[in-house]
């Protein structure tokens, strides 16, 4: 066995097929077969059934997902234990953050992270469902998670609050909308709205807040990436809430944008396992904790 045949096994699993796997990873899908294969008769079991074209895991390849993801995640970290001639840091750090969360604060922080620590890549994945903080770390996806505070389940984990998010509600460009200032949720306008699916505490805070003025959200689009509610709201499909960050950006893109009242905020952070950083994610962390420096 080696370490190409557990990164080609986590592509297929990670990207539901070796034809998107050999696209991200950039390498012939027979490569990726050929790994596949060979991993499966060095440990004599099937890792994938093969179902037409597609490849849905076996018993014994779910099980290999978690180890699988260990070593890779050992590799990462025995390459970031060695520092450069200056004693930094060196290697690569892995992030998962809600995407809204990337934007402002994480974006200098990474920003002055690398100015200090050039020898380090950053790789920031995509947070869809707060409610895999803790597998995603524990299960070697990333030494680090963006996310709103406090999670659903960080168990023996370790936080560090950055700030905090407030929501902004964000109408299409023309919208006939009171001139208050905050507005009181009460005088909602009714227009049809564009959201995302229940998987984060400042959704359902933002749902409970509304029904509680009375004007419950009817949902006339529902869109599983947060970053295409924008789009949609300047095309006129509807009015959404956003982060007061990407609230601004869509008011500089001639949106109607109102703060709410009452407030709806959400303080966010960072997830982390001690015990578990690599120098580059301990670094990290340290930087995010002295806050003035970013």
């Amino acid at each position: 066995m080696d370490l190409h045949q557990f990164k080609y096994f986590l592509a297929v699993v990670d990207h539901s097929g070796i034809n998107a796997a050999a696209t991200v990873l950039e390498v012939a899908q027979p490569t990726i077969s050929q790994a596949i294969q060979g991993l499966e008769r060095e440990l004599g079991v099937r890792l994938f059934h093969r179902i037409g074209r597609g490849m849905v895991l076996t018993s014994a390849g779910h099980g290999l997902v978690g180890p699988a993801r260990r070593i890779l995640r050992d590799v990462v970290v025995a390459e970031g234990s060695l520092l450069d001639a200056a004693g930094r840091p060196r290697g690569r750090l892995d992030i998962v953050a809600m995407p809204p969360l990337s934007a402002d604060r994480v974006a200098r922080l990474v920003g002055a992270f690398r100015r200090e620590y050039p020898g380090v890549s950053i790789r920031i994945g995509d947070l869809r469902d707060e409610g895999m903080v803790t597998s995603l770390i524990r299960e070697g996806h990333c030494e680090i998670v963006v996310c709103h505070l406090p999670t659903m389940d960080h168990s023996g984990l370790d936080v560090c609050e950055l700030g905090v998010q407030e929501y902004r509600l964000v109408l299409p460009p023309g919208s006939p909308v009171p001139p208050d200032d905050p507005l009181p949720l009460s005088e909602l306008p009714d227009v049809p709205k564009v959201t995302v699916p229940q998987g984060s505490q400042a959704v359902g805070e933002i749902a409970q807040a509304v029904t509680a003025a009375g004007r419950p959200i009817s949902p006339a689009v529902v869109v599983e990436h947060r970053e295409a509610r924008l789009p949609l709201v300047l095309a006129g499909v509807g009015a959404t809430f956003l982060e007061r960050s990407m609230a601004e950006v869509a008011a500089a893109r001639g949106a109607v944008v109102r703060a709410i009242e009452p407030r709806i905020s959400q303080t966010y952070g960072l997830v982390y396992d001690s015990a578990a950083l690599s120098p580059a994610g301990r670094a990290f962390v340290e930087m995010a904790q002295a806050g003035d420096r970013v």
